[in-house]
């Protein structure tokens, strides 16, 4: 499946599951790597807004790029009557927005789809001088816990083509020579979604490798969470544990 329509009929589970992202992590893109009031920010793969909107809160400008239809409709019903705020329908390679025309971009949970070598130039080429680049992901910790272990081998059982795609395949050595030499840093926080078996089979759905309804792995899938979830529940509730990274630098 092309990326840019893999979310295309997830996005009711996308909009109401995938986690936020923890108050530390904007603290630190606006104490550390320079974001302000007054910056306009690129948020590149922005999906349904969910990091337009805290971009948003913090009094930013945000451009959302986004190529799947779908996803932009979502984040333009929350986001519309924020005069902050606007969309273009265009990919990480090819934006269509002006040269050195924003201030920072924002990568959040979608570099992973990019071709990297044109999203490089096209990154370099939109930002202002000085301006700086920012991949973020909340990786979803597998061990730690038995429903982390159990979930990970859920997912390598049921999964499609969760081997291939998910984004931990792009590790720290991969992404250094993205940025300019001598620029790149990191910065890592703990984050957590807690959910009942209705919210884990959400969050499950919002995944791009999960199979849908009607495929011939979606019962069995469903009924193999029902069984994990049955096991390692706590006062009714699974904790889905992340570490939110931040990726940064100039191009």
């Amino acid at each position: 499946m092309d990326s840019k329509e893999r979310f295309t009929n997830r996005v009711d589970s996308y909009v109401k599951y995938r986690p936020g992202y923890p108050v530390e992590a904007l603290d630190y893109l606006y104490a550390k790597v320079g974001f302000r009031r007054d910056s306009v920010i690129a948020d590149i793969g922005a999906g349904t807004g969910i990091f337009s909107a805290l971009l948003l809160e913090r009094g930013s400008s945000v451009i959302a790029v986004e190529p799947n239809g779908a996803m932009r409709e979502a984040a333009v019903r929350v986001l519309a009557e924020e005069p902050r705020f606007r969309t273009v329908a265009a990919t990480a390679e090819h934006t269509g927005l002006p040269e050195r025309s924003v201030d920072f971009i924002v990568c959040a949970q979608s570099f992973h789809w990019f071709d990297r070598p044109a999203a490089q130039a096209e990154f370099a080429r939109i930002l202002k001088p000085g301006g700086k680049a920012v991949l973020i992901w909340n990786s979803r910790l597998t061990s730690g816990t038995p429903f982390l272990e159990q979930y990970e081998q859920l997912l390598r059982e049921y999964g499609t083509d969760y081997e291939r795609v998910q984004h931990k395949n792009i590790d720290e050595s991969a992404l250094v020579p993205f940025f300019a030499p001598g620029s790149f840093q990191v910065k890592r926080f703990p984050y957590r979604q807690l959910f009942d078996f209705e919210g884990l089979c959400g969050r499950l759905q919002s995944s791009s490798y999960a199979p849908p309804p009607g495929h011939d792995r979606y019962e069995p899938m469903i009924k193999a969470l029902k069984d994990v979830f049955d096991r390692t529940k706590r006062e009714g509730l699974v904790s889905f544990d992340y570490e939110t990274e931040i990726f940064w630098g100039e191009m």
